[in-house]
């Protein structure tokens, strides 16, 4: 059995912040990041787009403003992109406040989903470089952990669906999808945790002439009243994409995502971005996981084990939407996901999360006239798992002994720049202990 002085399950921002961070401090150090996909995971993948501005992305109850800025400024030297630039922020922030809507300024930067790959391709050209092992389409399958008196060179081994592997510590960076993986070790290794929260809601698709603040500022983050916000904002050569999940009984649903290439010449003229509601559970505490499980399965029966689409003027007359409702007139574009049911979302959305999106989207086309155009179109589900809670057992995500949790699908970050900033929290508290 081979052995590693740290091994690292999961090759998205969180595990790649964990190993450059390492690497840096201690090259001797013996290195190995393994992963289930062909291609290093996560929000780099997937349009890659990066915000450089505490608190988006930092949960609060994990970081500080002076932490979380010290490690931007550590991300910030590894992923050196270009903050996009912003304008006419004071005419929207005004309107935004007038009707109790927060509007975030936030450092930007966006490679697009054809950027983003070349940006892994470059991580991956470093991680050989420095020596470190990499192994894609590698996954883990059970965890074994050891008693160092008999044991005193391994911590503890995994099983993958190829072998077993060794190692003294272990960082565990599931993902969003990885979410489910990170429950079922927890529960396997008695971790204590709650995943009480859920982000729930649906994708606006619609012309750009409909949603021009993206002209001025990329990625619009709007916070309205009942705990509803925009996120992930995609323009010019705008896509929207479906991903596939699977719940722990083995069933199949789809949550709706959005990307864009970066280019411009290229450009579809449209924008998508998600209209998002914090779903938390507290009494009685409940699963939000098992909550987007089922309404993920309500959506699959009702489309045909697809996502379901409705254009707003349809929803706002009281009626389903229909394959002809996607042609003609008013309706002057096609969808960029075709491969969705026209139906109506309000009977497979519980009724309090529709109100409270349904509200929002009439305060931002208040903000941004033209958004509820009536062409827009509404796909739903759209699914954020990223709540679980551990217990950790110190400041840098050490869930057990030797074991650490970090990234989204742990819940220490919510996108790409905070989820590497969990890795290098992790890589600190492992070179302290090993000092």
């Amino acid at each position: 059995m081979e052995t590693y002085d740290c091994l690292i399950v999961g090759t998205g921002p969180a595990g790649l912040g964990a190993a450059f961070s390492l690497s840096e401090q201690r090259p001797e150090l013996k290195l190995l990041l393994i992963d289930q996909e062909e291609m290093c995971t996560g929000g780099l993948r997937n349009d890659c787009k990066l915000n450089f501005t505490y608190p988006t992305g930092f949960p609060l109850e994990y970081w500080d403003r002076a932490l979380a800025n010290r490690m931007i400024e550590i991300v910030s030297s590894h992923l050196d992109t270009p903050i996009l630039p912003s304008r006419n922020l004071d005419v929207y922030k005004r309107r935004s406040e007038r009707l109790g809507v927060e509007l975030l300024e936030i450092r930007q930067s966006h490679l697009g989903t054809d950027g983003g790959i070349l940006l892994i391709e470059r991580l991956m050209e470093r991680l050989r470089e420095k020596g470190i092992g990499v192994s894609l389409k590698e996954r883990m399958e059970d965890l074994r952990m050891h008693d160092m008196r008999t044991d005193p060179i391994r911590r503890g081994h995994i099983i993958t669906d190829k072998r077993e592997i060794g190692f003294g510590k272990l960082i565990v960076a599931p993902g969003r999808k990885g979410f489910g993986f990170a429950q079922e070790l927890m529960d396997n290794l008695g971790i204590a945790y709650v995943d009480n929260t859920v982000d729930l809601g649906v994708r606006i698709e619609t012309r750009e002439k409909n949603y021009p603040i993206v002209r001025d500022y990329y990625d619009p983050k709007f916070f309205f009243p009942d705990k509803v916000r925009t996120f992930c904002t995609n323009s010019n050569q705008a896509f929207v994409v479906r991903e596939k999940y699977q719940t722990r009984t083995g069933r199949t649903y789809y949550s709706v995502n959005g990307h864009a290439y970066s280019d411009k010449d290229k450009g579809n003229g449209l924008v998508n971005f998600a209209l998002l509601k914090t779903v938390r559970f507290t009494q009685p505490l409940a699963s939000g996981q098992e909550f987007a499980e089922m309404l993920g399965q309500m959506v699959m029966l009702m489309g045909g084990d697809k996502p379901l689409m409705q254009r707003v003027g349809d929803f706002r007359l009281g009626k389903r939407s229909k394959t002809d409702s996607f042609t003609g007139d008013l309706y002057d574009f096609e969808p960029t996901l075709a491969d969705c049911t026209p139906g109506d979302i309000s009977l497979a959305m519980p009724a309090k999360i529709l109100r409270a999106i349904w509200k929002s989207m009439k305060l931002l086309d208040t903000i941004v006239p033209g958004v509820m155009h009536p062409s827009t179109i509404m796909y739903y589900p759209e699914i954020k798992l990223y709540s679980n809670k551990p217990q950790f057992i110190d400041e840098h995500f050490q869930a057990a002994r030797d074991i650490y949790l970090i990234g989204d699908g742990a819940g220490t970050s919510r996108g790409i720049v905070a989820a590497w900033a969990s890795g290098v929290r992790a890589a600190e508290g492992i070179l302290k202990d090993l000092s």
